[in-house]
Order: structure tokens, then C-alpha cells, then sequence
């Protein structure tokens, strides 16, 4: 198995893992969504009237419909629909009324997922200079062939990548850094859960690394619950198929960089 890999388990297995991951991913929960008060109002209104496709109307135009159910994401892009499904739009108000005026405004006010908030704070954590220098801009970067990490957009780092390092894989990087005169590339990824879009982003980071005839080392930086030792999909993955890839937790990657 890979070094870094291997090491990035043991970590996560034996060491204050979450407690330090958190320095890189401070998931902390945004305030309550704002509610206009001008739609409230008319929910409010039509609740009251118990006018179910007027009710339903309005809660769509709200960022966050108060109910998880499987048909609300096609009423929200078919208004049309609304009105040719009556058993639907009672199916759904009939829920509404249980739940109360109260309940529902607390439910379109919910916080956003924190996995939403996750993009940015890998390279927030990079620009507190953890890795031991300060990322730079591009044309910094691209002046000198010193150790540098590059402090850039995705687009930007994928685009340098193309240009300067036949990197031909259509997706943006998070990661660009020059180290010992080796450049470096990779994704960085939280992964919280299994399944769906986890395995997705998962895959993400997989498909750069598998890039060919690029002149740079190529690295995943993920953390998260694929090293949990088990069965899962994930863990398997990086312990048999992808044995031999550069996959680590991003509280090894200081160490790996200045090895090289």
C-alpha cells in the first residue's frame, strides 16, 4: 500500500484525527435562512384560507420547501404541474397543516448543509501558511522555480496545468504546489458520508490521478470516512485497487511534500 495512505489510516485510526481535521474543515452551521416577509406573508394567508395550491405556490418560492418529498423538485421546475395533480398538492398540504405555521417557518429557515460550506476551506487552511510557506499568485508562482503553492481559482490551477504541465483531464484542481523542483497536483475532498454524492466526489479525485503523461506527481488529498477500517466501498478501494496511488489525509501532507 501506498505510504502516505497507510499512514493517513493509522492517523485516523490512532490519532486525535477529527479533533485536528477540524483545522482544516471548520464545519460550522451558517445562521437561519432569511424568509421573505412578503411570501410569508401569503403562506400565512393561505394556510389560514386553507387554499392547498396557493399554499404550495408560495412555499415554492422559497430557497428551502418545509418537507423532504420525492415530487417537490418537479412541481418547483413545473409550475404547470401544480394545478393537473390536485391528489398531489393535498397529499403534500394535508402534511402541511399537521405540521403547523410554526414548524413550517422553522423548516423553510434551516441552516444550509454544511457540506456546501466545505469548497473553500482547504485552501482557507492553505493560506494560513500550515504547509509552511504562503501560497502566491500566479504570476509569482510562474517568475521563479522556488517551493511554491499556488494560490489561485480552480480554473486558474487547471489552466497553468494544461499549459505548463500537459495536464489534459477537463476539470478544475485545488491543489497546485512546487516542491524540490517537482511540481505537484491533486484534489481535495471531505468526504462525510458513503454513498451517492460522496462516491461521486470520491471518484472525482480518483479520475485526476488516473490522468496520464502528466509531467507532475499526481496526489488526492481526501479526508473523511474512508479511512474507517472495514467493508466499506471506499476503504477497500484505496487499500487494494488504488493501492499504489497517492491518497492521503491532508494532516499528512506536509510531511509528504518536503520528502520529495
Amino acid at each position: 500500500m501506498n505510504k502516505w495512505t497507510k499512514l493517513s489510516i493509522e492517523y485516523a485510526n490512532q490519532r486525535s484525527y477529527l479533533d485536528d481535521l477540524f483545522q482544516v474543515y471548520p464545519t460550522i452551521p451558517e445562521g437561519i435562512r432569511e424568509i421573505d416577509e412578503n411570501i410569508w406573508k401569503e403562506v400565512e394567508k393561505e394556510f389560514k384560507k386553507k387554499n392547498n395550491i396557493s399554499l404550495v405556490e408560495e412555499l415554492l418560492k422559497l430557497d428551502l420547501f418545509p418537507i423532504k418529498d420525492s415530487y417537490i423538485a418537479y412541481l418547483k421546475r413545473d409550475k404547470t404541474s401544480i394545478e393537473r395533480n390536485p391528489k398531489t398538492i393535498n397529499r403534500i398540504s394535508g402534511r402541511l397543516y399537521e405540521m403547523g405555521l410554526n414548524k413550517i417557518f422553522e423548516c423553510c429557515s434551516e441552516p444550509k448543509e454544511t457540506n456546501r460550506q466545505i469548497g473553500p476551506m482547504f485552501k482557507d487552511w492553505l493560506n494560513k501558511k500550515t504547509l509552511g510557506i504562503q501560497p502566491v499568485s500566479i504570476d509569482e508562482f510562474t517568475s521563479n522555480d522556488k517551493d511554491a503553492i499556488l494560490d489561485a481559482s480552480d480554473r486558474v490551477m487547471m489552466d497553468f496545468a494544461k499549459e505548463h504541465l500537459n495536464y489534459n483531464h477537463n476539470k478544475g484542481l485545488d491543489f497546485v504546489a512546487r516542491f524540490n523542483g517537482k511540481y505537484v497536483i491533486g484534489e481535495a475532498k471531505f468526504l462525510t458520508d458513503f454513498g451517492g454524492h460522496q462516491n461521486a466526489q470520491f471518484n472525482d479525485a480518483i479520475s485526476t490521478i488516473e490522468t496520464r503523461k502528466v509531467k507532475a506527481i499526481k496526489i488526492a488529498i481526501l479526508d473523511g470516512v474512508l479511512y474507517i477500517k472495514g467493508k466499506n466501498k471506499m476503504h477497500k478501494s484505496i487499500t487494494k485497487l488504488y493501492r499504489d496511488y497517492n491518497i492521503m489525509s491532508a494532516l499528512v501532507l506536509r510531511e509528504f511534500l518536503y520528502q520529495l
